[in-house]
């Protein structure tokens, strides 16, 4: 644990080399494309309006939440949409990261674990650019921001915590396992399912089967994905019992995905 404490407090060291990755990172993504980077901003305006199109007019809402109208629920399902492919994306990267970035770790002194937390970092920026999509069609859907909207922040760092851990544990087992690659991209799938993202966990289906709700309450992206709705859409207080659990969880997982990433760290330039 000493071990693992110090080594965190040595990657303060390399802030300039997390940073400068994670610009290199971004205008990567982009590059040679005419709108830059203004496609963060269209690429979940174009995903907020498929979904609309598809679950609030062809599959129609059917919760008294949304009072039947598609523009509320679009705005429900954007609200879990917009993180989800924030931790979507920064788990499917990190499952290839140190493979892609072989080079680097093949250098004796570059810190391995740096590259899971630019993964993490560069999509939590793509999710800082898709916000004011998320904020400006509040009013516009005929919801009213209100005070518990300051929560939100404890949420995202919930959310990056969590992420953290995980993409530490999925990127160093994917080096000696390259089969969960492929497991993941599955895993991902049902996972969003899995998460109240399409459904509020008030749909009448959930609340008539208890086992339904414990297996939900047994996500930990189901409470992450309550606080944003929690913030955003209902404008009511976090469920902090749910919240706090959640939170130790993540800071568990983040432990034990470093942990491991720490333990395996010297056969990474073998098997890349």
């Amino acid at each position: 644990m000493l071990r693992l404490l110090k080594n965190l407090k040595e990657l303060y060291k390399y802030r300039a080399l997390i940073q400068n990755l994670i610009s290199r990172e971004l205008k990567a993504r982009y590059r040679g494309t005419i709108l830059g980077f203004l496609w963060s901003f269209f690429n979940p305006l174009l995903l907020m309006i498929v979904y609309t199109i598809v679950f609030g007019f062809i599959i129609q809402p059917r919760d008294p939440a949304f009072e039947g109208s598609p523009w509320l629920y679009a705005l429900f399902l954007f609200c879990g949409v917009l993180p989800w492919v924030w931790f979507s994306s920064s788990s499917l990267e990190s499952a290839n990261v140190l493979m892609v970035h072989g080079n680097l770790i093949k250098k004796i002194l570059f810190p391995a674990e740096i590259l899971p937390i630019v993964v993490v970092s560069s999509n939590l920026i793509h999710f800082f650019f898709g916000l004011p999509i998320l904020f400006i069609f509040v009013p516009i859907f005929g919801k009213a921001y209100t005070p518990f909207l300051l929560f939100l922040p404890i949420v995202i760092l919930l959310q990056f915590v969590f992420s953290l851990g995980f993409s530490f544990l999925i990127s160093s087992l994917t080096v000696h396992f390259r089969d969960i690659k492929d497991i993941l991209a599955n895993l991902i799938t049902f996972w969003f399912f899995a998460s109240p993202i399409v459904y509020p966990m008030t749909f009448h289906t959930i609340q008539k089967s208890s086992l339904l709700r414990t297996m939900l309450n047994l996500n930990p992206m189901t409470h992450v994905m309550q606080g944003y709705q929690n913030c955003v859409f209902y404008g009511r207080a976090l469920q902090w019992e749910k919240i706090g659990l959640t939170f130790a969880f993540s800071i568990v997982l983040f432990f034990i995905g470093y942990y491991i990433f720490d333990r395996l760290r010297d056969s990474f330039p073998e098997e890349v």
